[in-house]
This record gives structure tokens, C-alpha cells and sequence, in this order.
């Protein structure tokens, strides 16, 4: 299920979706800093894709050396589904692998809140467009018990105006500047921001020196191949 909410572009203006809001269920991954390896640990990344990656969040959270399983919230039922993480303080920190918002995606996470985020972590969950969320600990930790006793609610997350609504309950968070800035506005996804942009980048590979004019594509790009054929 997504739950997030994209809107229509704006007269085809927005490159990217634009996320606005954020719904579903939560899950609660309680401790302060959980870093990168534990959210994918470094010998499930020797991938040539991000697929199947889902699988082994938190692996050596969940699982003994026998495979067995161990208590953690990514192995509870009653969270299957959820698509609304709830987490501590620094989550994200150590490493700055891209492969850890990456695999929270493939699990199908759509939004984090939390009381902090390791900065890296959070700008590559931007470029995914999942929002990062941060409240005060005090709110974080009273909504990572109302998700625990209501697996089932729904919580719903307000990027463009920084809220989070549960239980009736409607309370303040942050969303840094920027990225709301850049979820809000559809602009969040570079490579469709640069395709969005293409006279604007091609501009800007003339103005280099060290690129051939017959690299730019419309610069020549296409005789120089056909000529190749022709040959």
C-alpha cells in the first residue's frame, strides 16, 4: 500500500512527484544511535541493484546467528504493513551508504519521524522522497507507545505544514527548510530535476572546457554517430 499522497503537477512545472502528506501505520524502532549497519549491514550491499534489498533491514537485529528470529519490531505481525517508522535520536549515523533509506524503501517505509537524523541519512532519504520528521523526545517516545498499543491507527503526516495527527491528537514537528521545500515543490528527485532542465544542463556542459561539443547530445552528438554509420 503507498500511503503517500501525491499531488498533480502544477502545469507539468514539477519534475518529481510532489509529496505533501504522508499516511499509514507505524512502527517503532526503539534506541538512539542506530547507525547504517545496523539498518543494512555492509555484506548484503555487494549488489549490483537496490532490489531485494527490503529483506535485510535490520537483519542482525532480527535474526541470531542461526537464523533464528530475535524480538524486533520488523518481525512482529501485527506491524506488517507499516509504513510509518518511529525512531530515537541520531538515527542514520555511521556510514553514509545510500544502501539504508534504500532498503527502509523496499520494505516499504514512506516516512521516518524521530527526535534527530544524522544529516547524510537524511539527505539521502530526501533524494528517495521520504520525508525525515523530527519532534522533541517527549513526542517521539509518546507516539512510540501509542504505536505500540495501536498497531492498527493510522497516523498521518502533514510535510507542507509540519504535523503529525494520531488518535485524534494533532501535534507539531519539523521538517527542515529544505527538504520540505523540495517535497512539496516536486523537486526532490535530481535526475528528474536535471531531465526537467535539460537546455539548462546542456548550457552548463558547454561552458566546460573539458567536454567535447560532440559529447553534449543535440551539440552534434547525433551527425557525429551517423556519420560513424555512414562509414
Amino acid at each position: 500500500m503507498s500511503g503517500i499522497d501525491h499531488d498533480g503537477f502544477a502545469d507539468g512545472d514539477s519534475p518529481a512527484e510532489q509529496v505533501t502528506e504522508v499516511s499509514g501505520t507505524g512502527i517503532p524502532v526503539r534506541g538512539n544511535d542506530i547507525d547504517t549497519d545496523q539498518i543494512i549491514p555492509a555484506r548484503f550491499m555487494k549488489v549490483v541493484t537496490f532490489d531485494g534489498l527490503g529483506q535485510f533491514a535490520f537483519f542482525d537485529q532480527r535474526f541470531d546467528d542461526n537464523d533464528e528470529e530475535k524480538d524486533h519490531p520488523f518481525n512482529e505481525e501485527k506491524y506488517r504493513g507499516a509504513n510509518v517508522l518511529v525512531v530515537n535520536a541520531n538515527f542514520g549515523c555511521g556510514s553514509s551508504r545510500e544502501h539504508a533509506p534504500q532498503a527502509l524503501m523496499r520494505w516499504g517505509i514512506d516516512a521516518v519521524i524521530g527526535e534527530s537524523f544524522a544529516e547524510i541519512f537524511a539527505g539521502n532519504c530526501l533524494a528517495l522522497g521520504i520525508p525525515t520528521i523530527t519532534a522533541d523526545a517527549e513526542t517521539v517516545e509518546t507516539l512510540q507507545e501509542y504505536v505500540a498499543a495501536n498497531p492498527d491507527a493510522e497516523i498521518e503526516i502533514d510535510v507542507e505544514n509540519e504535523t503529525v495527527t494520531y488518535g485524534g491528537e494533532t501535534v507539531e514537528a519539523t521538517v527542515s527548510e529544505a527538504q520540505r521545500r523540495a517535497l512539496v515543490e516536486g523537486v526532490w528527485d535530481t535526475t528528474a530535476l536535471m531531465g526537467a532542465n535539460t537546455e539548462a544542463v546542456k548550457e552548463t556542459a558547454r561552458s566546460l572546457p573539458y567536454i567535447p561539443a560532440d559529447h553534449i547530445p543535440g551539440d552534434g552528438s547525433e551527425d557525429a554517430a551517423g556519420a560513424a554509420g555512414d562509414d
